[in-house]
This record gives structure tokens, C-alpha cells and sequence, in this order.
């Protein structure tokens, strides 16, 4: 039978209740046990697809081609998870099949309330992958007192009496502020958030209590008595300088030991020498190279969570720090691009969606090109240097995207209204007409990579499988005019229907490619694109400064744990 792990947070949101249900599922796996991890959303949404990224951050996407919460991405980095749809419920998707079954006749004669229906629902949910695992975790989103998440607290609360007390876990993420004109750690935010909890009937088993510095024992102690908790149950969840350091730190102040003891699992020591060594990667980097992230929604960082972590994991693996320069693609619209990445040893342009600031993007992308400057484009990223290409090299003058001009002469990039999905063996359509949400090219599709090619050396391997997340493809009527000025197609679908990579003939390193790579890095497997790439900014540093770089040997590149 399956063991249960709830985790709650309490007193302000953004206290990192993924990163914490992430290191827990990493404790566990250390200590050889198998775990899932679910994310339960209360927002009515089905499922964050249509929400703006200032609205909820980066959209993660699955194999099998869900658009979840973001925080499904900090479990598969530090986890060997590979999430599905299952793995992600909003109260919109709990009450949807509500309905549907209500409109079958399946509750036929019944008044369908939130308790048992809603409550019911959310508890199979939670229960879908029961006796395949060691451990489930399932996270609740939001904050206790919200109105919109009592229905999963009530669900997760009756879960103890469904599977037996002895099989549950009640985690309680929480804020010990520092009051730095006081010089003190106040404890009653926690306290109320625990008296908010246990007055909905769930009394914690653990309190990771947040904090800029260390909990000292006598705030620990008073935290224990006025919550009902164990001493050893106050767990410091403070302050680290990345978040990989998390696991071994709530490792050091106990939680995984109280989880395995109320569960009863064999009391052995987790291996943790492979979180030990990213920490130590990451704190004594041999190099450091400035990179460039050219982006439309730079205001909220996290909406390119896994695009930031997956450099980093570039730079884990060559040994190297990565300082990112942020810069918004208006910005090089109203003041050109020499202000901003005339420094720089790398430049990315990640995936969105709009016409917002495409011509800084664009722009960014020519200087890249004409400088020489290791370049990657992702997704929207790839699309813009198809166009830049097609206009400023092939001389197609007003090449664009149908995105952005439906009636440009040039339509480089257009909207595909059939595809054959390698995964289902169907021709999926689409038009501009069809619903926004869950109707784009999503998921993993298999790659098919050219020889002689960035690509092949990168992922070592002709086929791969990549996710997606795009309405827009390259368009096939252009590729001999853009092949015969210097474009190479170095990946494409097997059928070689859909172009999945673009490369430049006459450039050190320039990689466009439609997919989003950055869904499938972990620290201790950085994705290989992601490692080529800064590799790639390291080798144009050290041509352009060797005096500073002249340690940079090819036994660091794509370094390997």
C-alpha cells in the first residue's frame, strides 16, 4: 500500500512549496524508495495553458503533452519522475468531471454537493496511482484561509480516515519572519496558520518552517508547544544560496528521518553525494560566462523557470557559473541592440506568444548572427531567426510569421492546420477558429537529427524525443531558398514533414530548434543542448579574452556526473 504525503503552506504564498515537495520526493529516492508527486491547483481553470505567464509563471509541459503548473517542472528536476496529466488537478478539471458524470445519470437521484462528490473526486485523483509507489506527494496550492482550496483541504483531511492514520503525512510549509528593526523571529504568523489548519480538522506531523536565518531552539520549542507538535518536527527550512541545497539541508534538520520512522520504511542513509556535488559545482564554478536572455515577460522571472535552470545546468556541467543578463526585447526596439549585448558571450531568445516586441527579437538575432556570437533560439525563438534569416540574407523583404502579419508575401512561418502525432498514429487539425486551450502541437514528438551537425554532437544519438507547446511551424515552401543561403535543417520529424531544428552554415554555434528542451534538464542530467550551448559561449569567451579563459579545457565541456 501506498504512504501519503500532504503538503500545505500557510501565512504568505511564494514560501516554495514545490521546491519543498521536490526535495522531499529527492530524500526519498535516496533512500531507494519510489515516489509520485501531484499538484493540487485551486484555480477554475482547467489547467494553466490560457493563463498569461505575469499570471502564473512558466506553463511546464509533459510528455505526454499536459500544460501543468510550474512546479511539475521542479519535480522532475529533482526527482526521475516523468509527470502526466495525472499528475496536475485544478478545480476546474475536478469539478468538469463532476459534471460529466453528473449530466451520464452517474449520481442519478443524488443532490451533487462538494461533500462527498467534489471531495470524492479529488480523493481518486489523489489515490490514481495507488500501490505503483512507495510514497505519493501531493501539494496544495495557495495558502491556508483561501476560500477556493477548502474543498482539497477537506479531501486531504478525510484521506487519513480512508487510508489509516499510520499512512499519512501532513506537512505544513510556513514563514518565521525576521523583524531586522526588532532583531527578532517572531512565531505567531505560524502559530495562527497552524490554528487556521488544525480548526479545518488536519493537525500537522511536521512544520518546515521558513526563515532568513536560523530557527533558534527556543523559538523551535515554543513553536512545538503552541502547534502540537514534536520538537524534532520543527524543521528550519532556511535561507540557501541555490535551491539544490535544499534537499541535503532538510535532510540535516531531520524531516526525511521523521517521515520514514512514522511510516515505518527501513532506517538507512540516504545517498546524497549527487546533490552534494551539483551544491559544490555551483559554488566553485572554474568558469563563469555572461548570457543573454532576450525575452517579452522578463518582469516575472519565473516565467522562464526551466529555461534559467536548465542553463544553469549547462553551466553544472562545464563547470561553469552563468551570469544572466536580462533584457527585454522592447528595450532593443527603442534603443538598439550595441547598449545591451555588446558583452555578452551568448545569446538566448526563448519561446511566447504575440507580436510584442518580435522585431527586438528579431534584431537581437541578426546581431547574433552577423557577430558571431553562440546563438540559441527556442520555439518562438527559432521562428524568429527563420524570419530574420529569410529577410536580411535570402532578400525576402517582409518575411514574417502569419502570427504576426497574416498577409505578409513572405509567410516563413505560418499557422499548420494538420500534422501527423507520432505518439496516437492520428492527423490531428486545427484551425484559427478552434479553442485556445490544449490545441496547440503539445507533447514529446520524435526528432529525426542530420549528420554533421551541432545537434548530433550535442545529444550523441540520431532520434530523439522532444516536448512542445506551439501553434506555429516553419514552412516548407521556403526551405530551398533558405538552404541554398547558407540554412541548414539539421532535425525534422521522421517523415521529414515538420522542420524541428534549424542550423547556420557560416556561424561557430547557431541553434534554432521548435521544441522546448529546457522541459526535459535536470541538475544531475543536464539536458546535452543546454551543455553544448554553454560550452559553445565558453569557447567564443576564450577566443575573444584567452587571458582569462586559458584554463578552459575540452575535459570540463559536457562534464558528465
Amino acid at each position: 500500500m501506498s504512504k501519503y504525503i500532504f503538503l500545505t503552506g500557510g501565512v504568505v504564498s511564494s514560501l516554495g512549496k514545490g521546491i519543498a515537495a521536490a526535495s522531499i520526493g529527492a530524500l526519498l529516492e535516496a533512500r531507494g524508495l519510489t515516489v509520485n508527486i501531484l499538484k493540487l491547483d485551486p484555480y477554475i481553470n482547467i489547467d494553466p495553458g490560457t493563463l498569461s505567464p505575469y499570471q502564473h509563471g512558466e506553463v511546464f509541459v509533459t510528455d505526454d503533452g499536459a500544460e501543468t503548473d510550474l512546479d511539475l517542472g521542479h519535480y522532475e528536476r529533482f526527482t526521475h519522475i516523468t509527470l502526466k496529466q495525472a499528475n496536475n488537478w485544478t478545480t476546474g478539471r475536478i469539478y468538469d468531471n463532476v459534471i460529466k458524470k453528473e449530466r451520464h445519470g452517474e449520481y442519478l437521484g443524488e443532490t451533487v454537493q462538494v461533500v462527498p462528490h467534489i471531495t470524492d473526486e479529488i480523493k481518486a485523483a489523489i489515490k490514481s496511482t495507488e500501490g505503483k509507489y512507495d510514497v505519493i506527494i501531493s501539494e496544495v496550492g495557495g495558502t491556508i484561509g483561501d476560500i477556493e482550496s477548502l474543498p482539497f483541504l477537506e479531501a486531504i483531511r478525510q484521506m487519513r480516515y480512508d487510508v489509516g492514520r499510520e499512512n499519512v503525512f501532513y506537512a505544513h510549509l510556513t514563514l518565521v519572519p525576521y523583524i531586522k528593526s526588532a532583531g527578532e523571529l517572531k512565531t505567531k504568523p505560524t502559530q495562527h496558520s497552524v490554528k487556521e489548519l488544525r480548526a479545518i480538522g488536519i493537525q500537522p506531523d511536521a512544520l518546515l518552517c521558513r526563515s532568513d536565518i536560523p530557527i533558534p531552539i527556543g523559538h523551535k520549542k515554543k513553536i512545538a508547544l503552541f502547534c502540537n507538535v514534536e520538537m524534532d518536527a520543527v524543521i528550519g527550512a532556511i535561507d540557501v544560496e541555490t535551491i539544490y541545497m535544499v534537499p541535503v539541508s532538510l535532510h540535516n534538520e531531520g524531516l526525511d528521518n521523521l517521515i520514514i520512522k512514522k511510516f515505518g520504511f527501513e532506517e538507512k542513509e540516504p545517498d546524497l553525494s549527487k546533490w552534494k556535488e551539483v551544491v559544490r559545482r555551483m559554488l566553485e564554478p572554474a568558469h563563469e560566462v555572461t548570457i543573454a536572455l532576450v525575452g517579452k515577460y522578463i518582469d516575472l522571472k519565473d516565467s522562464y523557470k526551466s529555461l534559467t535552470e536548465s542553463l544553469i545546468h549547462g553551466g553544472i556541467s562545464n563547470n561553469t557559473k552563468i551570469n544572466f543578463q536580462w533584457i527585454d526585447s522592447e528595450d532593443i526596439e527603442k534603443h538598439g541592440v550595441e547598449k545591451y549585448l555588446s558583452d555578452v558571450d551568448g545569446i538566448l531568445v526563448p519561446g511566447g506568444f504575440g507580436g510584442r516586441g518580435i522585431e527586438g527579437k528579431i534584431e537581437t538575432i541578426r546581431y547574433a548572427r552577423e557577430k558571431k556570437i553562440p546563438f540559441f533560439g527556442i520555439c518562438l525563438g527559432m521562428q524568429c531567426a527563420v524570419i530574420e534569416f529569410a529577410r536580411n540574407v535570402c532578400g525576402l523583404k517582409g518575411a514574417n510569421s502569419t502570427e504576426f502579419d497574416e498577409n505578409t508575401l513572405y509567410p516563413v512561418i505560418y499557422h499548420m492546420e494538420k500534422w501527423f502525432d507520432f505518439r496516437t498514429k492520428t492527423l490531428q487539425e486545427r484551425s484559427t477558429e478552434s479553442n485556445k486551450g490544449g490545441t496547440m502541437r503539445l507533447g514529446a514528438y520524435p526528432c529525426a537529427l542530420a549528420k554533421k551537425s551541432h545537434a548530433i554532437n550535442a545529444y550523441g544519438k540520431p532520434n530523439i524525443f522532444e516536448r512542445h507547446r506551439h501553434r506555429y511551424e516553419f514552412n516548407n515552401e521556403f526551405t530551398g531558398c533558405l538552404t541554398d543561403n547558407g540554412m541548414i535543417i539539421s532535425g525534422t520529424s521522421p517523415d521529414g514533414s515538420l522542420v524541428e531544428i534549424i542550423e547556420l552554415r557560416d556561424h561557430p554555434w547557431f541553434l534554432g530548434c521548435q521544441f522546448h528542451p529546457e522541459f526535459k534538464s535536470r541538475p544531475t542530467e543536464p539536458h546535452p543542448i543546454f551543455s553544448a550551448f554553454v560550452t559553445a559561449c565558453l569557447k567564443e569567451k576564450r577566443s575573444l579574452f584567452p587571458f582569462i579563459a586559458d584554463s578552459f579545457t575540452e575535459e570540463y565541456a559536457a562534464d558528465s556526473f
